[in-house]
C-alpha cells in the first residue's frame, strides 16, 4: 500500500494548516480493515484549493492493468486508487467512504451523463463552451460579472504599469526598426480573450499617451485586434474602449485556431497578447505509476440524490437527465425554453436547471494504460514524443497534457511579425515537481473549468519551432499565481 500526499508546505505547517494526521490513520485502518489487496491499492491525499471542483472528498479510481497477457495471474486482481481532498475530507466520512468504496463501489449511486473518454473531450468542456456562448443569461441569473469569480474579483493582468512598460518595449523595437527602414505602415498588436475590455482600455490609453510624448505618431498607425470565443464579452470590451474605436477591430474566433479568423495577420502582429485563455482550454492528464504510462480517463455523473432533485425541479424522469443535459448543451438555454415550454416556460428556467446541473456535476477517473506514447496526438502536428523527456525525467507524477493550450500556442505562433512577441497572463506549472505538491485542477470557476497550463510542454513545442520561451512571476501584484510567459523568435 502507498500513501502520497500531495501538498504544499504551508498547507500542512502554520496555524492555517490542515491536520492531515487523523485523515491519513482513518485511512489506513479503513484499507487494514477492508478486504482489497494491500499490494495493489495506494492513496493520493490532494488539498484541492477550488471550492467548487468536480470531486467529492474521497474518490475511487481503477487502475487497469499495464500491458498484462490476458490469463496471466497478474491479470486476474484490480488495483486501486484512493484520492483524499485534505481540505474537505473528515476522518469518519474517510473511514466509511474507503470501506464502501473498497467492499461496494455501488456505481447505481450514480447516473453518467457521458461515456468514458479522455478529459478533452468530458461532457464539462460542453458545458464550459455554454457558459461562454450564454454568458449574459448566466450573469443575469446570478446577478454579478464572471470576473468576480477570480481570485481578488479581477485579473491580474489588468495594471497600467504593466502596459506602461510593455509599450515602452514596443516603441523601442519600432524605433529600432524605423532607423532601418524596415517598420511597415500598419503596426498590429492582437488580445486574445479580452475579458471586459479593461486591458484594452489601459494599454490604448497609455500608448496615446505615451505616443504624444515620444512624437512618432505610432498610435497613427495602430491597428489593436480583440479576439474572444463569446460574442457577449466582445460587447461589453467594445463599449469600453469606444473612444478608441478608429483603432480597434473585433473578431469572434476559437481560442483553438485563432489563424481560421486571423489568417491575413501571418507574420504582421508585433504583440499578441494573452490573458487567462490558456487555463480554460481541454485538457488531458497522463499519469506515471511504478514506471508505466496511464491516460485519466473521466466520466460526467449526477449523484442519485442530485439528479432525483434536478429531475423533480423540471418534470422529467431520472433516467432522462443525460439527453435533457446534452440537449442543453447542444441548443442552449433559450431553444430549449422554445422545445420543451412544459419543463422551462421561462428562460429563467432554463437557466436555473443549467445552473443547479453544474453545481451538481461530478467526474469519476481511471486509469488506462498509454502503451504508444509517440502514436498520442498532444494537438495538430505535435506528437506525444514531445512529452517522453518531460514525463521520464520526473518520476512517477500525474500531470496535464494540456491540449487545448498546446493547440492555440502552436496555431498562434505563426501570426507573430518576425520581431513580434506573444505574451501571456496565466496560470502555468513552470517545473512538473509542482504537481507533486498541489492540485492543479480542474476547478470550477462560476460556469467554466479552470486548468493550471502546463508550461514546459509549451516550451518545448516553442523549442522546435524557433521560439525561446521564458517564464517569470507576474510583476505588479505580490503573492499572485498568474506567471508571465514570453515567446519571442530566436535571434
Amino acid at each position: 500500500m502507498l500513501i502520497e500526499l500531495r501538498a504544499s508546505d504551508d498547507r500542512l505547517r502554520g496555524p492555517k494548516a490542515v491536520d492531515a494526521a487523523p485523515i491519513l490513520t482513518a485511512a489506513y485502518r479503513a484499507a487494514v480493515d477492508g478486504r482489497a489487496d494491500l499490494s495493489r491499492l495506494r492513496f493520493v491525499c490532494d488539498y484541492i484549493q477550488y471550492r467548487q471542483n468536480f470531486r467529492d472528498p474521497v474518490e475511487l479510481r481503477r487502475v487497469e492493468p499495464w500491458n498484462i497477457e490476458p490469463g496471466s495471474p497478474a491479470a486476474d486482481g484490480e488495483s486501486f486508487e484512493i484520492a483524499i481532498d485534505l481540505r474537505r475530507a473528515r476522518p469518519d466520512a474517510v473511514d466509511a467512504g474507503i470501506k464502501a468504496s473498497i467492499t461496494d463501489p455501488r456505481e447505481c449511486d450514480r447516473l453518467p451523463l457521458e461515456k468514458w473518454g479522455p478529459g478533452s473531450r468530458s461532457l464539462i468542456w460542453g458545458f464550459n463552451t455554454l457558459y461562454w456562448k450564454a454568458l449574459s443569461l448566466w450573469e443575469q441569473s446570478t446577478g454579478k460579472g464572471y470576473e468576480s469569480a477570480l481570485p481578488g474579483g479581477e485579473s491580474d493582468a489588468r495594471n497600467a504599469e504593466a502596459a506602461r512598460e510593455l509599450i515602452l518595449r514596443l516603441f523601442a523595437l519600432w524605433d529600432g526598426l524605423a532607423s532601418r527602414r524596415a517598420l511597415p505602415e500598419e503596426l498590429y498588436v492582437l488580445e486574445l480573450g479580452v475579458g471586459n475590455g479593461n486591458q484594452a482600455r489601459v494599454f490604448l490609453d497609455e500608448l496615446r499617451r505615451l505616443d504624444r510624448e515620444h512624437g512618432r505618431g505610432y498610435f497613427r498607425r495602430l491597428h489593436y485586434l480583440m479576439g474572444d470565443y463569446s460574442p457577449h464579452v466582445l460587447e461589453l470590451a467594445r463599449k469600453n474602449v469606444a473612444h478608441h474605436s478608429e483603432h480597434i477591430s473585433s473578431l469572434v474566433l476559437d481560442a483553438l485556431r485563432p489563424t481560421q479568423t486571423l489568417g491575413f495577420l501571418r507574420y504582421k502582429a508585433f504583440l499578441v497578447y494573452i490573458s487567462n485563455v490558456y487555463d480554460n482550454l481541454p485538457t488531458d492528464e497522463i499519469v506515471r505509476i511504478g514506471g508505466h504510462l496511464f491516460q485519466v480517463e473521466t466520466r460526467a455523473v449526477l449523484a442519485r440524490s442530485a439528479a432525483e432533485s434536478l429531475s423533480a425541479s423540471v418534470k422529467v424522469k431520472r433516467a432522462d437527465l443525460p439527453d435533457l443535459i446534452a440537449r442543453l448543451l447542444r441548443v442552449g438555454p433559450e431553444l430549449l425554453c422554445e422545445m420543451l415550454p412544459e419543463s422551462f416556460p421561462k428562460p429563467v428556467d432554463a437557466v436555473t436547471f443549467w445552473r443547479s446541473a453544474w453545481e451538481a456535476l461530478r467526474l469519476e477517473e481511471r486509469y488506462a494504460p498509454l502503451l504508444e506514447l509517440d502514436t498520442y496526438q498532444v494537438a495538430p502536428d505535435v506528437g506525444g514524443e514531445l512529452l517522453r523527456p518531460i514525463v521520464e525525467a520526473n518520476g512517477d507524477v500525474r500531470m496535464h497534457i494540456s491540449n487545448g493550450a498546446a493547440a492555440s500556442f502552436t496555431d498562434t505562433l505563426p501570426l507573430l511579425h518576425p520581431h513580434g512577441v506573444l505574451l501571456c497572463h496565466d496560470l502555468f506549472v513552470t517545473d512538473v515537481h509542482q504537481y507533486l505538491n498541489g492540485f492543479r485542477g480542474p476547478g470550477k470557476y462560476d460556469g467554466s473549468v479552470v486548468n493550471w497550463v502546463n508550461g514546459r510542454l509549451l516550451q518545448a513545442i516553442g523549442s522546435r519551432r524557433g521560439f525561446d520561451v521564458s517564464f517569470a512571476p507576474f510583476a505588479y501584484r505580490t503573492g499572485a499565481n498568474i506567471m508571465t510567459m514570453t515567446a519571442r523568435a530566436r535571434d
